[in-house]
């Protein structure tokens, strides 16, 4: 087995919520073995952002704004997608948010707002690319999970639920459409240090870490958070000929939490 089985070479890949952060290092990824980089985000200011930032790297990115829960909405860009770039080879639902709120203080409201979002949209973007994966022989549907589809935590009820549902979503598209050389599989990060979870590494004022920080390196046999750019091996590795034969696996990326049970106190 040669390099080239993990070539992406002209392939299309379709990478939701990747202006930055765990997106944006899976499209750099994809983009450094040869695959066409398309992503989408909610807003035009995030996908101008994104733009600009593919452009510093020297990636020929396309952006599309889109609301993923929108099911019209994605059909639509999934249109123009194939008119303007290509079929959709591989596809990465990355886009997702998080609510931290104690499951009693949440309202019914909130906790649906972040379903649709994680799971739900997930559900959509797939639907809206599989038929052309089927037609033109085979494709890749990536899913981006969490360690929160194995593991309970205070405040994420909604999160928690969502990403055990993406796992077994992950699971029945395996099932549904493995005979159509299509292979879903989900990534399950760990902790990485994102503009979004900066706030949780800063320095106290009394110059001790942050008591998150403590817990999370102290639960973490790498003994550190993980860096966005670390996601894209596996990425690669699913998105490429090299996982033809791996299907409906979730692979945890997480710097072996789930393998530990933490540091006697």
């Amino acid at each position: 087995m040669g390099i080239e089985m993990f070539s992406l070479e002209g392939k299309v890949a379709l990478i939701t919520g990747a202006s930055y952060g765990i997106g944006y290092g899976i499209a750099k990824a994809m983009a450094s073995v040869g695959a066409k980089i398309v992503f989408c985000d909610i807003k035009q200011e995030f996908v101008d952002k994104g733009l600009a930032s593919y452009e510093a790297d020297g990636i020929d990115a396309h952006g599309y704004v889109c609301d993923v829960t929108n099911e019209a909405a994605v059909q639509e860009m999934v249109k123009k997608i194939e008119a303007e770039v290509g079929v959709v080879d591989i596809l990465v639902n990355n886009a997702g948010i998080i609510k931290r709120i104690p499951m009693c203080d949440m309202t019914a409201e909130e906790f649906r707002q972040v379903i649709d979002v994680d799971l739900n949209a997930p559900f959509i973007v797939s639907k809206a690319v599989i038929p052309s994966m089927i037609e033109k022989g085979g494709g890749k549907i990536i899913n981006i999970c969490s360690m929160m589809s194995e593991l309970g935590r205070e405040t994420v009820s909604a999160y928690a639920a969502a990403k055990g549902g993406l796992k077994m979503l992950t699971r029945n598209i395996c099932s549904e459409y493995g005979d159509k050389n299509i292979q879903c599989n989900g990534i399950g990060p760990g902790y990485i240090a994102t503009p979004q979870t900066a706030p949780l590494r800063e320095k106290q004022p009394d110059g001790s870490r942050h008591p998150f920080d403590q817990f999370i390196c102290g639960r973490t046999p790498a003994g550190r958070w993980l860096n966005p750019d670390e996601l894209g091996g596996p990425a690669v590795f699913l998105a490429s000929k090299a996982s033809d034969a791996v299907n409906g696996h979730i692979l945890y990326v997480d710097g072996g939490i789930l393998a530990y049970i933490g540091k006697q106190p």
